[in-house]
Order: C-alpha cells, then structure tokens, then sequence
C-alpha cells in the first residue's frame, strides 16, 4: 500500500572507525552538504547536521520507501568514498560500521535540531561516549515507560 503522508524523523549518530578524530574543522561544512546532498536525493529532508571530529549527528526526515539502515549506508559508502577521495580527513577516513538511529516525535524537531547544531558547546562539557550512553539510556527508559 502507497502511503501518502508520514512523520518519519529520524536522529542519526555514525561515529568514526575507532572513535578517531577523522573530520578536521576545515573540512566539515563541505562533508555536511555533501551528506546534505545524499539525504535529499534520496526522498529525505535533513533538519539539522553537525560533524564532530569523531561523530556526526543529523536529523532527516525519511520517505517511507527507504529504511534507516538503508539510508545510513548509502551515506556511510558515499561519504567515505567523497571524503578520501577529496583527501577531506585525517588520513584513511572510515565510518565504523553501525550507527545509531533514534525516532524523534514532531514536537520534538526543534529541540534535537538545536541539540545538534550546538555540538560544539555540548562537547565541551560531556565527552561523546558519556553522550552515546545518555541517549541509550533515556530510550530504553522510553520504551519501558510505554510498555507498562
């Protein structure tokens, strides 16, 4: 069945292979229109986008004909292959080869959007591994709550 309207946003997090310090800051607005660029011409609309040195955040919504895993590899294959051959990292650029996908209600789009443009601040009060676990805990937490 085709469907017409949806509400599909999703907050994607891909860390670098072995959480290294791939994207230097002179290279990063140019890999965020790049993977900009991927989203939309895949069906999608991305809200917000910011690359760490070690991890991207972006909030796209999704067309309902493509999954989350299939659209975070046809970013994880592009980017890679656009950033090493643009020599835009620090060395042998990689994506580790799982992501994080979170659902993020309507009312919540200006807020995560908010969050990930303000990953420059944010990092510099919580390391990312203390961030990935927050965001863990506080969806299984979620998912407990609607299950009782």
């Amino acid at each position: 069945m085709k469907i017409k309207y949806n509400n599909l946003y999703t907050h994607f997090i891909f860390t670098t292979y072995q959480r290294l310090s791939l994207i230097p800051e002179k290279n990063r607005i140019r890999i965020e229109k790049y993977i900009t660029g991927i989203v939309n011409n895949n069906s999608c609309k991305l809200y917000a986008i910011y690359a760490n040195p070690d991890h991207l955040h972006f909030l796209a919504s999704r067309s309902p004909d493509i999954s989350e895993e299939r659209l975070a590899t046809i970013i994880e294959e592009s980017s890679e292959n656009f950033i090493n051959e643009n020599k835009l990292g620090n060395g042998n650029f990689a994506w580790q080869k799982s992501a994080s996908a979170f659902s993020v209600s309507k009312s919540d789009i200006d807020r995560t959007c908010k969050y990930i443009l303000n990953q420059k601040e944010h990092h510099k009060n919580v390391s990312f591994s203390e961030e990935l676990e927050i965001f863990i805990k506080h969806y299984q937490e979620t998912i407990r709550k609607n299950l009782d």
